[in-house]
C-alpha cells in the first residue's frame, strides 16, 4: 500500500482525493507542516509515500507519471513529490528542515514544492517526468484554478497516455505497421489485469511455436511459422507498451524482455534449420553464421555505447552530420531501415519463410545483417576517430567486463602490463583483431583436428591478454570485445563445419547460443550498474580464450563424432552454469530495478 499526504486546506469540489485513491494511495490530510511531518513519520519505511498539495489541479495521468513510477527512488511534478523506501531518508531530512524553518505554521505556499527545492539543494536525484500537454499545477487563486481546470478539460488524458505508451524512437515497420494497433492491445491487457511479464511470456511461447512450425519442413508449416513470428513480434511490442501505459516496470520484466528477444530469434533460426534438414537441405552453417553475425552486431552496439556513455567532449563532425541528416524527415526512416532493426528483420524473415526456402531466408538475412553491420560499424569508427573524447574509468571497466577475459588472458595481461603501456593507441584493437583472425583462419585452412589450430589458439590467448593489459580508453578500444566475440564464435563455427559429421553444427549452435546468453547477461548487468557477473562464473566457464583453446584441443584429440558429443556436452554445461547464476541474480534483491526499452537491432 502507498500513502499520500495531502498538505494544506482542502478545496471544495476538488477531485484530488479520489484521483489519488484510484492510483492506489491511502490518503491522509495534514493541515500544516508539523502535522505532515508527523504523518510522514508514521508511514512504514517499506512503503511509498507522497506529499501532494491539496490545491493541486491536473490530469490523473500526470499524477500517475509523477507518483507511481517504480524505477525512481524520488520523483516530483508541480505540487507533488514522492519517495520510495530508497529515497525516504532524503525526503524525511528535507521535511524536518522545512518544518523547522517554517515553524510548523499553516501552509500558505506549496509545501511539496518547498520540499522539492530542499531535495535539490541536498543534491538528491529527483526524477521529473516529461508531461507534455498534461496539466499539473497549484493555482494561486480562484481564477487561476478555473483556467487550470479548463486546461485539463481541453486535453484528453487517456489519448495522451495511450500515445505515450509507444516508444518515441522506433523502426519504420514497428511505427507504421505494428504500433497503430498494438497500443490498443496493451490497453486491453491493462484493463484485464494482465502484466507485461505475462505478455512477454506469451510472445516467447508464440515464437517457439513458430519455430516448431518451421521445423516441420512443410510449406504449410513455413506459412504458419511466418504468421506466428509476426504475431510474436506484435506481442513483443505490446509488452513494452503495456509497461509504459500502466507503469508496470520490474526487475524481472527487464530481464525477461532483454533475453527473450534473443531466445526467440535464435530458436527460430534453429527451427528453420531443422525444417530445411527435413527437406534434405543442410543450412545449419548458415543458421549458426546468422546467429554469430547478429550477436557480434549487438556487441558492437553495446561496446560503442558503453565506451561513450559518459565520455567528455563527446562531439565529432560525423556526429554533427548525422544530426543534420536527422533533421530531414525521409533520411531518418531510411537510416533506421538500412540497419535492419528488429521489426524490419523479423518481417523479412517471416515473409521469406512463408514464400521461399530456409536457405534463401538465411542468405537474405546474412546479406542484410552484413550490410547493416558494415554501415553502423564504419560510422562509429569515423565518429571515434574524429572526436576528441576523454573516456572514463567506468567506460574502461565496462569494456574490460565485456571482453570476458578468463584466467589465461588475465594472467597474460598482468604479466604484460608494463610493456603494453608503450604500445601506440591503435595497437590494442589491432592486436585483438590479428589474434582472432589467426585462430579462425588456421582452423579454416588446416585439416580438422590439426595441431596448428591449438598453436593458434595459444597465440590468441596471448594476444587477447595483451589487448586488455591496459585500460581500454583508446579511440577504437571499443572494438576489442566484438573482435574477441567474433574470434571465439568463428572458431567454433569453422571447426564444427570442418568436422563434416551429422550433429556437429547443431551442437556448435547450442554452444554459441549458451555463450552468447552469458555475454548478453553481462551487458544487461552493466546497463543496470550492477557490475559484471561474478569472477567465479567467468573462471568456471573459462573466459573466451579458455573456451576457444578447449574447443581446439577437443578437435585435435577426438574423432569428428566424439568432437560432436563433446561440443554438445560443453554446451549443456555452460548453459546450466550461466542460466542458474543469471536466474539467481535477476530474482535477487541486488538486481537493477530498471526497465529496458528493447534493442533497436
Amino acid at each position: 500500500m502507498s500513502t499520500a499526504i495531502l498538505t494544506g486546506q482542502p478545496v471544495p469540489g476538488s477531485s484530488i482525493e479520489g484521483d489519488l485513491r484510484s492510483l492506489g494511495f491511502d490518503v491522509r490530510v495534514a493541515a500544516d507542516a508539523a502535522e505532515a511531518e508527523t504523518l510522514l513519520a508514521g508511514v512504514p519505511g517499506e512503503e511509498r509515500v507522497a506529499l501532494v498539495d491539496a490545491r493541486f489541479v491536473g490530469h490523473v495521468h500526470a499524477l500517475r507519471l509523477g507518483l507511481t513510477d517504480p524505477r525512481f527512488p524520488l520523483a516530483a511534478i508541480p505540487g507533488a513529490v514522492t519517495a520510495q523506501p530508497a529515497g525516504r531518508q532524503a525526503l524525511t531530512r528535507a521535511m524536518a528542515r522545512e518544518n523547522s524553518a517554517g515553524g510548523g505554521t499553516t501552509l500558505v505556499d506549496s509545501l511539496a514544492d518547498r520540499i522539492l527545492t530542499a531535495l535539490d539543494a541536498d543534491g538528491a536525484d529527483v526524477h521529473r517526468p516529461e508531461l507534455g500537454s498534461l496539466v499539473a499545477t497549484v493555482p494561486a487563486d480562484p481564477q487561476a484554478r478555473n483556467e487550470a481546470r479548463q486546461a485539463v478539460a481541453d486535453v484528453d488524458d487517456e489519448a495522451v497516455r495511450l500515445k505515450s505508451a509507444v516508444k518515441s524512437r522506433d523502426g519504420f515497420f514497428t511505427t507504421y505497421c505494428i504500433s497503430p494497433y498494438s497500443r490498443y492491445i496493451a490497453r486491453w491487457c491493462a484493463r484485464r489485469g494482465l502484466t507485461p511479464n505475462q505478455v512477454t511470456t506469451a510472445s516467447l511461447l508464440t515464437a517457439l511455436i513458430a519455430a516448431a512450425c518451421a521445423a516441420t519442413g512443410t510449406r504449410g508449416g513455413f506459412v504458419a511459422a511466418g504468421v506466428l513470428l509476426i504475431a510474436s513480434f506484435v506481442l513483443d511490442c505490446t509488452d513494452g507498451q503495456l509497461a509504459r501505459y500502466s507503469l508496470q516496470y520490474s526487475t524481472l520484466g527487464a530481464w525477461l524482455d532483454a533475453t527473450f528477444d534473443r531466445a526467440k530469434e535464435y530458436a527460430y533460426y534453429a527451427g528453420l534449420a531443422l525444417g530445411a534438414a527435413r527437406g534434405g537441405d543442410d543450412v545449419w552453417a548458415l543458421a549458426l553464421g546468422a546467429m554469430v553475425l547478429q550477436t557480434c552486431r549487438h556487441v558492437v552496439d553495446f561496446s560503442f555505447n558503453e565506451a561513450n556513455h559518459d565520455a567528455t567532449a563527446n562531439t565529432s563532425p560525423t556526429a554533427a552530420l548525422s544530426d543534420k541528416l536527422d533533421s530531414v524527415g525521409w533520411t531518418v526512416w531510411v537510416r533506421r531501415m538500412i540497419v535492419l532493426p528488429i521489426g524490419e528483420r523479423w518481417a523479412m524473415i517471416a515473409v521469406l519463410t512463408a514464400v521461399t526456402t530456409p536457405r534463401i531466408t538465411f542468405y537474405a538475412l546474412l546479406i542484410g545483417c552484413a550490410f547493416a553491420a558494415t554501415y553502423t560499424t564504419a560510422g562509429r569508427v569515423l565518429r571515434s576517430l574524429t572526436r576528441k573524447a576523454r573516456r572514463t574509468d567506468r567506460a574502461a571497466g565496462a569494456l574490460a567486463d565485456l571482453a570476458d577475459s578468463g584466467p589465461l588472458a588475465q594472467g597474460v595481461a598482468e604479466a604484460l602490463k608494463k610493456p603494453a603501456r608503450r604500445l601506440p593507441g591503435f595497437a590494442t584493437p589491432a592486436v585483438a583483431l590479428l589474434g582472432g583472425l589467426a585462430v579462425v583462419l588456421t582452423a579454416a585452412l588446416t585439416g580438422f583436428g590439426g595441431p596448428w589450430t591449438i598453436v593458434a589458439a595459444l597465440a590468441y590467448a596471448l594476444t587477447s591478454g595483451l589487448a586488455v593489459a591496459r585500460p581500454l580508453k583508446g579511440a577504437l578500444d571499443w572494438l576489442v570485445p566484438p573482435f574477441l566475440r567474433a574470434a571465439e564464435y568463428g572458431t567454433v563455427l569453422v571447426l564444427a563445419a570442418r568436422a563434416d559429421v551429422n550433429g556437429a553444427l547443431p551442437a556448435a549452435f547450442g554452444l554459441v547460443g549458451a555463450v552468447a546468453y552469458h555475454h548478453y547477461d553481462t551487458v544487461y548487468r552493466i546497463r543496470g550498474n550492477a557490475g559484471a557477473p561474478p569472477a567465479w562464473l567467468v573462471r568456471s566457464i573459462g573466459g573466451h580464450e579458455g573456451r576457444t583453446l578447449l574447443v581446439t584441443v577437443l578437435a585435435a584429440l577426438l574423432t569428428a563424432s566424439q568432437f560432436t558429443v563433446a561440443l554438445a556436452a560443453l554446451a549443456v554445461a555452460v548453459a546450466l552454469v550461466v542460466l542458474v547464476e543469471s536466474i539467481r541474480f535477476w530474482v535477487s534483491a541486488g538486481a537493477p530495478a530498471v526497465h529496458d526499452e528493447g534493442e533497436p537491432a
